[in-house]
Parts: structure tokens; sequence; C-alpha cells
């Protein structure tokens, strides 16, 4: 079956284009000067504006151009009419040329889970700290994350205003990923990624363990996954709840289309079924390569402390 007709490529190829919609809406926002902030749950769960209307934008976009897959979103909304200006019905036909790998070639629309955070790393952007934010768009079959979306809106927003403002890296397993240069840390170097605002004595008990040379603290898990790919980490470790399926559905299967290997701080792969809890309550751990150097160090005092 060609890509062309495959609806898995089409969706990817159509998630690619509503993301860089979904970003030219974030930056809007931001330049609006009225974020629109309200907490959801507390001074670290924030919602905006960009929040509601990107999510908005995704899902009633997708919808109706994929009306029987099933769309999973991070902000409740109410259900109202979304004005045609938010919508985009486009496709990156870039991705089409890209032969879809058999296993998915006979997949069904209603077969699919989307997963989408409209603004991964809110708390990050509402403090003008915008290369940590990013887009999310996950795909799912049969529970597990085989394609994802992850948008940049501010990528390169500090190199000057003759460069080119945000991008988008896509990937399929079994077709690679793309819209970035794989990079690794150097052998025997560990350089550890982990949450800045939701640190804890038990994330910080998993990465002394792992005893890294270095440990950078920042917002997003697309943005630290995209450390991850781009060799500025060697590790994502996060020893904590609080991370959702839409935090890291898309970011997994970028992850796992280069190599790298994604899961709870026990080691078990997360499931994308569309009833699936939301919540990662057995905290993630992530590695681009070596990653069972990393899951033997976990402690078995965090093992126990986080319960999948």
């Amino acid at each position: 079956m060609s890509s062309t007709s495959n609806v898995l490529m089409r969706l990817v190829a159509s998630s690619y284009a509503v993301a860089e919609k979904a970003a030219t809406i974030t930056r809007n926002v931001m330049s609006s000067g009225d974020l629109g902030i309200v907490e959801k749950t507390g001074a670290n769960d924030l919602q905006t504006a960009a929040d509601r209307l990107v999510q908005k934008s995704i899902c009633t976009s997708l919808a109706r151009t994929f009306p029987q897959i099933t769309l999973i979103g991070e902000e409740d909304l109410p259900t109202e009419e979304v004005e045609e200006a938010l919508i985009e019905t486009a496709q990156y036909d870039e991705i089409l040329k890209y032969t879809c790998p058999q296993q998915y070639s006979h997949i069904k629309e209603e077969e699919l889970v989307v997963w989408v955070d409209p603004l991964d790393g809110t708390k990050e952007y509402t403090e003008g700290l915008l290369d940590h934010v990013t887009i999310l768009i996950g795909i799912a079959y049969k529970g597990k994350a085989i394609a994802g979306v992850i948008n940049q809106p501010y990528y390169n927003y500090q190199a000057g205003d003759k460069a080119v403002l945000g991008r988008t890296i896509w990937g399929v397993l079994g077709v690679g990923a793309f819209g970035f240069e794989l990079k690794e840390v150097p052998a025997g170097t560990h350089i550890v990624t982990t949450t800045r605002s939701h640190s804890s004595k038990l994330v910080n008990d998993c990465i002394a363990a792992v005893n890294p040379g270095k440990v950078i603290r920042v917002g997003g898990a697309g943005n630290k996954i995209i450390q991850l790919i781009e060799g500025q980490a060697s590790a994502y470790v996060f020893a904590s709840p609080g991370c959702k399926k839409w935090d890291t559905c898309a970011p997994e299967a970028i992850l796992h289309a280069v190599g790298g290997k994604l899961t709870d701080i026990h080691g078990n792969a997360f499931e994308y079924h569309k009833d699936v809890k939301h919540m990662n309550s057995a905290g993630v751990l992530a590695a681009l390569r070596n990653f069972d150097y990393y899951s033997s160090r976990v402690p078995d005092s965090v093992k126990q402390a986080l319960v999948p």
C-alpha cells in the first residue's frame, strides 16, 4: 500500500501542518501581550490562552480530516464552535514520499489514538524561557507510541532577526525521525536532563545514583527528549509522578525511531490505549544509548516509592 493512501502517514503529514499552525497561534498569543493565565491546580500547573487555542486548533483540525481517530488532549475545553481561522486542513507532502512500514500499512482510523499536549512547558512559556516550549502530537496504535510530531515554536528565537523561527521534528517507527541532526553525548559521559520545577528528594536521589558529570534542569518533556537526540544530554531522569501520557507519547515515538528507549523508572513500557490512566505514576527514564546502564542505577528505594 502506498504511503499516499495510508492513514498513518497521512495523519503524520497532517499533524505536521497542524503543529506549524499551532506554533503560529502560540507566537501570536505571546505577541498580543495577554497570555490569559489561569491556575489549574496551583502555581506550577498553569494554563494560558495559547494552551486553549492550540488544543482547539489541533483537535478540531485533525478530527475534521480524520473523524474516526480518538483524540485525547491535556486541556478540558467547553464544547463550542471553533472559528475557522484556527483550523488547518493542509498536510506536509514531504512525509508522504516515505513508504509506510508494512506492519502499519493496514491500520484503520478508528484504531489510532492521538495524544495532544498543546503547550508542553507552559510555566516556562509564561516566564519567557521560550526555548523550553514544545507542541506535542503523539500517535499510538495497539497501545504503543508509533509516530510523533514535536514543534518548537521558538527554535532560533535568540539567533537574530534573520534566523528562521521555529521548527518541526517528526518520526515514525520503522521510518526514522527527521527535522534535526542526530548527535550523541561522548561515550562514558553522563549528563542528566531533568525537571526544572517539579524536583523532590526522590528525583534528586535517583539522579545522584547515576553519578552524572552534569545535571541540566529544564522544562518540558519534549524539550528533554530533544536534548537526548541532539547530544546535549545522555539520560532523562524523572523519578516522580506528574508526567502524563500526552507529555511522553510523541517524544517516545521519536526517541524510539532513532534507537533510543523511554520507559517508567521500573523499565516498564508505557501504554497509550484510549482508556489508560493519563498519569505516568512511576516516573520517566529515557536514554538515546546505554539505557540499561541508567536503568541499573535506579535505587530500590526509588522503585519502591513509585508504584506503576
